[in-house]
């Protein structure tokens, strides 16, 4: 189930960020508050091209669509991880492994891509756990919340969702932060996993 949900997470995300950013090309720039137009003072100014304006409606319905997938997924994961005690087995961190000489092993060990031993391999160390509950219930509820909250339908009837981040242009700048977030620890999962299969098969 875990590998389902992982598989299902990454065609949803893949989904997610082409479709985001056909969304973000029409309107490159970032607010605080509610509204935020073209000729209104930003927050940021992104880097990019201001294109596809007007054209991003099929942008618009493949984010929905894809959005709920992962909803649904993250849904079973979690419930799935809770019968089955995943996060109390495979994620949730030893006292031991909380200590400070642990987590400045592990952090050397990343940094200098050293390969665990073959029974540390066979389980995530402390920095690869806290980095998933991070991603896992961390960022993942936000960037559902922010999505929600940037839909006028779900927040008329509930307007708490997009009054507590100050905001519907509040919470597409909060939406876009997290999802740099991801991005980033996905390009460092991929290098993690590729550097690894990579010694294996010098080793071999």
């Amino acid at each position: 189930m875990v590998r389902f949900t992982h598989w299902l997470t990454t065609l949803c995300f893949a989904a997610l960020l082409v479709s985001g950013a056909a969304i973000l090309l029409a309107h490159p720039r970032l607010y605080w508050g509610e509204t935020g137009a073209f000729g209104s003072p930003s927050l940021v100014d992104l880097p990019l091209p201001t294109v596809l304006t007007g054209q991003t409606g099929w942008g618009r319905s493949l984010h929905f669509l894809a959005a709920w997938l992962l909803v649904a997924a993250g849904l079973v994961y979690l419930v799935s991880g809770l019968f089955t005690r995943h996060f109390e087995r495979r994620l949730m961190p030893r006292r031991e492994e909380l200590a400070w000489t642990a987590v400045r092993s592990a952090l050397s060990d990343h940094l200098h891509f050293r390969r665990p031993a073959e029974d540390e391999a066979l389980r995530y160390n402390v920095l690869q756990q806290m980095a998933y509950l991070a991603v896992v219930f961390g960022l993942f509820p936000i960037m559902i919340w922010t999505g929600l909250a940037m839909s006028p339908a779900m927040t008329s009837v509930l307007p708490a969702l997009v009054t507590l981040l100050g905001g519907q242009q509040s919470a597409r700048t909060i939406h876009f932060a997290v999802t740099c977030l991801i991005v980033l620890f996905l390009l460092v999962h991929v290098a993690m996993v590729a550097v690894y299969r990579r010694s294996l098969k010098l080793e071999g």
